[in-house]
């Protein structure tokens, strides 16, 4: 079963947009809270994914876990093996700009990072990951209908959860205007800008590192609900 070691799967079981959370348990709080319909996918190493309809639209839902490497595989099977063409990242975040607090929504324009992801591309300089456009604008439009003010700009996504710099090494991307620190979306915008598909990853604000608060577990599996009601909206 499946058309991958990774995902049980099979051609059209996966819509061309799909919400992709790091959390797969954030993937199964959407699909029973918000779509009409979910089937069950996949479960292959408890990385749920579903699909179902949000007010008439057929819409997927997958988790991806955790780091680079990860997103890289779960998306580059999505865009390649099953036809998904709109892939957007709900994701939590480190914040990493003093004016930025708990559960405030970020959409990553463009992603930093200290990975070796794009060395495989071979390029004769330095890539620069950015989101979609049409995404990152529909997307914000959408919030502020919804009386939501998100923060649009640079992101960073770190190989490293634990750094043996500490906060010293977010300080250095802090001081570059960078806003939030999370680990997937440079590669998810690698992969969909190889692929010619579109890409988007809304944040919410889910630790404030420099002050040393963080929000529990079950708060960003469940709480992040603005966040998900754009990105559906979006969807």
């Amino acid at each position: 079963m499946g058309l991958t070691p990774h995902n049980a799967a099979n051609l059209g079981d996966i819509a061309e947009t799909i919400l992709l959370p790091g959390d797969p348990l954030r993937a199964k709080f959407i699909a029973e809270n918000f779509l009409e319909n979910a089937v069950e996918y996949n479960t292959v190493r408890g990385m749920y994914g579903y699909t179902g309809y949000y007010k008439g639209k057929r819409i997927s839902v997958q988790g991806t876990g955790m780091g680079g490497p990860s997103m890289g595989i779960y998306s580059y099977e999505l865009i390649h093996f099953y036809g998904v063409k709109n892939l957007i990242r709900i994701g939590s975040a480190g914040a990493l700009n003093s004016n930025l607090k708990i559960h405030d929504i970020v959409i990553g324009m463009a992603a930093c990072t200290d990975s070796n992801y794009g060395s495989q591309y071979n390029l004769p300089g330095t890539f620069a990951p950015i989101a979609s456009f049409e995404l990152v604008k529909k997307a914000h439009d959408i919030a502020l209908e919804k009386g939501i003010t998100p923060v649009v700009g640079n992101i960073f996504s770190s190989d490293v959860f634990y750094n043996d710099g500490g906060l010293d090494a977010l300080k250095s991307w802090s001081k570059m205007n960078v806003l939030a620190v999370e680990m997937e979306a440079a590669a998810l915008y690698m992969n969909a800008a190889r692929a010619g598909v579109n890409a988007l990853c809304m944040l919410t604000i889910s630790d404030l590192p420099f002050e040393g608060i963080a929000t529990t577990a079950m708060e960003r599996q469940t709480a992040f609900t603005k966040m998900m009601e754009i990105a559906l909206e979006l969807a």
